[in-house]
């Protein structure tokens, strides 16, 4: 594919479609859904499932449906089921290839049939099947040997087995064998009648036990016989392997000469199943399926080319939504017939879709591979699309103007006629082109480096000029009010042309439209009105206030649609729209009232198969809508009956807790208390629907009360677990939302974790006898502690009386002592007055003794040769007195008296000075009594210099700094 180097967002969009063409179109498309619900448009959507899936043999003979939706497949490894979400294979003894399969609404019995053996299923107390055999009830052993059971039918309360050598009926639980001479083929139940085809006596019918022979069947021994279908009034529709259809009228067999037995001649046929009272599903060995009407128009033709894992198809099924189910020779698929869906894919030659348009009777759709085309008129069943000559490249348009096809392609400027290119206009490439409103006869296009003009000539279109001046470009442009808007880089350009047409001026660009700075996502025009949308606001440009307003109306509209990337209005005045990215689409459709319905749902089976920003919908009429995708078109038909659009179903598939599991959702299910051990307290459930059309977009919500509060989120996860679960009663809640926003009724499940064996009514009645006795011991502990502490409490008081009796002692001890020592110290305060007083005393005695002595030298100075003897005896006897006076106050006495009353001070300051003299240890003395320098100099005959210098002296022996006190550093001694 050949891209652009630019990154571009773009919408195409429906052109009109002339009155002629569209009355011709629209009888074309109603002669397609007058079928009832089928389509004969396009293909349905083919899910195949491979032996790898489904985990089981190749081949599916059979097809049927329980009354749960789960759908069983007769396979040969056994017996398939599909729940939608898991496929299970349930085996039968000695047998395992199975042939045919019926579901019983009645006994909810699955009956099965095998070779050599046949019987029934059903749910055991866990919910799994369980497999009954039959055979025991047959009497004798001659039809014991059953052979192949190929058919199984209900009629009435009977349940016939149809095998080649025998018929065997099922009623009251007792078995009746009806043998047959020759062989039967197959049999087949039309409406309420049960046909078998003898090969010896043709088709008979089973009335009551008898097998009666049709009149004029016998021509048909020849031939195998494959379906038997109810066709007109008392007419069969008769299918056999290679000789084609016939109809059987009561008493001739004629070919059905149509289009349908032409291809059942060519590919055989294997049977098949009506989908409704006027469509048939016709199986083939070699050309998968094709659908036909009752006049043998083929409706559909579906095969390997066009999506199936097989052609050959050995059973086909039509189940509760009314889809297609086929048992293949090696896989199964399933078809979405029932749906407003159909798609036009790579086998039909189509790739990624950017536009498409119906011209004079002709699709055209522009891809990446080119443009391709198919006539209307023509049959979409065969053939595919074919491609437009010349057009083999990346083609991102295709449009319609002045009633001229042209082409929007990497290799140009393309118009288009009778199948091929007719002309290139212009060699670049293009992205698309615009009608100029003010010049008629010209439109312009949007190029890989910038936009041209191209004029409407007699001769058909013709190129014009190039526009100069601005040489970006974008697929995303529009024309109004004299202006080319362009949306590129998330930029609005505001573009001017000149007079002529030859050059652009920028006149604007613009980022956002608003004051909440919302870039500008797409524009486009709506009523003949360009609109500009950001943020699904919608806005106009008013040329006279050079402006940009809202359109409240749209915006209003959009409020409730998620955030869009494109927008494209049909013929209808539907609005299309893509959003999530474009990943998703939605419409709002036009009511004839004028209000508009907003449609999403439908479009989410095609969630995120969108070309990224490129919005292709061509609206033909409300039944045939094409959309483009990235692997082809869808056909969409908006008046498709929604009213087999049933409500869906969801189960809790499974319950697991420990090693148990419990299946729900089967036939015959049975309920069953469920409590589990608190051991097995962390629980899983599964969940499944089926719900097979889009099982990809099945949503789930669950709510397990009173676990969780509020239901969970829509997801699609299909499986839950809870840890560690509290004791207690549970319920289980699931609901399940389809691709349509249906909503199934809830599928609930009550379950019950008992308590540990420690939080069990047994264990709190025990705990309760257990609380008894322990108040009772306690009690008799209690009244024992009571009386031991009252014991010690007596002896604890005579203790305390004892201790405080001896703290009253002790404390009286201490203040005896305490008054000694104060008395000691009154008595060594009184002592040290004493002292003081003693010294100064004696003090005063040294300085009396000096007067005297003076005295006494002043009397030996004296001349006594001039006294007389009686003054001379007068003056000696004077002399005697103050020497005896003298003597008598001897200094020795006081020092003796100081050293005993400070012995114990002198005692210790000499063991911590052992090197302190005499002279120092006196002065110690003095200095406690806190004697000045005067009284010591005096006491110590020395001048005070002295008693200076011997405080220093004393002070270096005792080790004492300039700063400590000498008086206070004795008085601690």
């Amino acid at each position: 594919m050949i891209t652009q180097p630019f990154s571009y967002i773009t919408i195409t969009f429906t052109n009109r479609i002339d009155k002629p063409v569209k009355l011709l179109l629209l009888s074309f498309f109603f002669t397609t859904i007058t079928h009832g619900q089928m389509k004969g448009t396009g293909l349905p959507n083919i899910k195949n499932f491979t032996k790898t899936e489904y985990q089981s043999g190749t081949q599916n003979w059979d097809i049927h449906q329980d009354s749960n939706g789960n759908v069983y497949f007769a396979n040969n490894n056994g017996l398939l089921q599909y729940d939608g979400s898991t496929w299970r294979t349930y085996r039968i003894p000695n047998s395992t290839n199975i042939r045919s399969v019926k579901f019983d609404s009645i006994s909810g019995r699955i009956y099965v049939g095998a070779y050599n053996e046949f019987g029934y299923f059903e749910s055991d107390e866990k919910g799994n099947l369980d497999y009954v055999s039959l055979i025991p009830k047959i009497r004798g052993d001659r039809y014991k040997s059953t052979d192949f059971i190929w058919k199984i039918h209900l009629l009435n309360d009977e349940v016939i087995f149809q095998s080649f050598t025998a018929a065997y009926i099922l009623k009251d639980e007792s078995i009746t064998v009806i043998p047959v001479e020759g062989r039967f083929q197959f049999s087949f139940k039309v409406e309420d009648k049960i046909y078998f085809q003898d090969i010896t006596k043709g088709i008979v019918q089973y009335k009551n036990g008898d097998m009666v022979p049709l009149a004029g069947t016998t021509a048909l021994n020849g031939y195998e016989i494959w379906g038997i279908f109810p066709f007109e009034t008392d007419t069969l529709l008769i299918a056999t392997l290679e000789a084609g259809l016939f109809v059987y009228d009561g008493r001739h067999v004629v070919p059905w000469d149509t289009e349908a037995n032409e291809f059942i001649k060519k590919n055989s046929s294997l049977g098949g199943v009506m989908v409704n009272s006027n469509t048939f599903v016709l199986n083939s060995v070699l050309g998968g399926i094709i659908i036909c009407n009752r006049k043998g128009e083929i409706i559909q033709h579906v095969d390997l080319k066009k999506g199936l894992k097989n052609n050959t198809v050995l059973s086909s099924f039509i189940d509760s939504s009314n889809n297609l189910w086929l048992g293949l020779d090696n896989g199964i698929s399933y078809l979405n017939i029932n749906s407003p869906f159909t798609y036009f894919s790579s086998s039909l030659n189509l790739s990624s879709v950017y536009a498409s348009i119906t011209h004079n009777g002709i699709l055209y759709v522009a891809t990446n591979q080119g443009v391709f085309y198919h006539r209307l008129q023509g049959n979409f069943t065969d053939d595919s699309f074919k491609l437009v000559e010349g057009t083999a490249a990346q083609s991102w348009n295709i449009q319609v103007i002045s009633d001229e096809l042209i082409c929007a392609n990497n290799k140009g400027a393309l118009v288009i006629k009778e199948g091929k290119v007719d002309r290139i206009l212009d060699h670049t490439g293009y992205f698309g082109f615009k009608k100029i409103p003010e010049h008629p006869n010209l439109f312009i296009g949007s190029n890989y480096g910038g936009f041209t003009i191209f004029e409407i000539t007699p001769s058909g279109f013709a190129f014009k000029n190039r526009v100069q001046g601005f040489y970006n470009s974008s697929k995303d442009f529009d024309l109004e009010s004299g202006y080319l808007w362009m949306l590129r880089d998330q930029l609005l350009y505001q573009l001017e042309f000149s007079d002529n047409l030859e050059e652009f001026t920028v006149r604007n660009k613009f980022a956002t439209l608003d004051s909440d700075g919302n870039g500008v996502s797409t524009l486009q025009k709506i009523n003949n009105t360009l609109y500009f949308v950001a943020n699904n606001h919608f806005y106009t440009y008013s040329k006279n206030f050079d402006s940009f307003r809202e359109e409240t109306g749209l915006s209003e509209l959009f409020k409730e649609v998620p955030p869009i990337n494109s927008i494209s209005q049909d013929s209808y005045g539907n609005l299309w729209y893509s959003y999530n990215e474009s990943e998703s689409l939605g419409v709002l459709m036009k009511t004839r009232d004028g209000s508009y319905t907003n449609v999403m749902e439908p479009f989410s089976i095609l969630k995120g198969n969108f070309v990224y920003n490129y919005l292709s919908v061509n609206t033909i009429d409300p039944h045939n809508i094409f959309i483009g995708m990235i692997n082809g078109l869808a056909h969409y038909d908006s008046g498709f009956s929604s009213d087999n659009l049933t409500k869906p179903k969801v189960f809790i598939r499974t319950f697991s807790y420990g090693d148990e599991t419990i299946v729900q959702g089967n036939p015959q299910e049975k309920p069953a208390d469920l409590e589990l051990p608190y051991a097995n307290n962390n629980v899983k459930f599964t969940f499944s629907s089926p719900d097979f059309e889009n099982a990809d977009n099945i949503q789930y919500s669950y709510q397990l009360e009173p676990f969780d509060l509020q239901w969970s989120h829509w997801s699609k996860q299909s499986i839950k677990e809870y840890t560690n679960l509290k004791e207690g009663t549970y319920t289980m809640r699931v609901k399940e939302k389809n691709n349509y926003g249906l909503e199934s009724e809830p599928a609930t499940l009550v379950f019950t974790v008992n308590p540990p064996w420690y939080r069990h009514i047994v264990a709190y009645i025990g705990y309760f006898m257990l609380a008894c006795l322990i108040v009772y011991l306690i009690r008799l502990q209690v009244r024992a502690k009571i009386r031991k502490n009252r014991y010690y409490e007596t002896i604890e008081q005579r203790r305390l009386y004892l201790e405080k009796e001896s703290k009253i002692r002790m404390e009286q001890y201490r203040l005896e002592k305490k008054i000694q020592k104060l008395n000691r110290d009154r008595l060594k305060t009184k002592i040290l007055a004493k002292d003081k007083e003693l010294v100064n005393n004696s003090l005063q005695v040294v300085k009396k003794n000096k007067i005297l002595s003076n005295i006494i030298q002043k009397l030996k100075e004296m001349d006594t040769e001039s006294m007389n003897d009686e003054s001379k005896a007068q003056l000696s006897t004077l002399k005697k007195s103050i020497t005896k006076e003298i003597n008598s106050n001897s200094w020795n006495d006081l020092e003796k008296h100081i050293k005993n009353v400070h012995f114990d001070f002198l005692k210790r300051l000499k063991e911590q000075y052992p090197d302190i003299s005499p002279r120092e240890l006196d002065l110690s003395t003095y200095l406690l009594m806190n004697m000045s320098t005067k009284e010591i100099a005096e006491v110590m005959n020395i001048s005070n210099g002295g008693v200076e210098l011997a405080r220093y002296r004393l002070r270096k022996k005792l080790g004492l700094g300039r700063k400590e006190n000498l008086n206070g550093f004795l008085m601690n001694i």
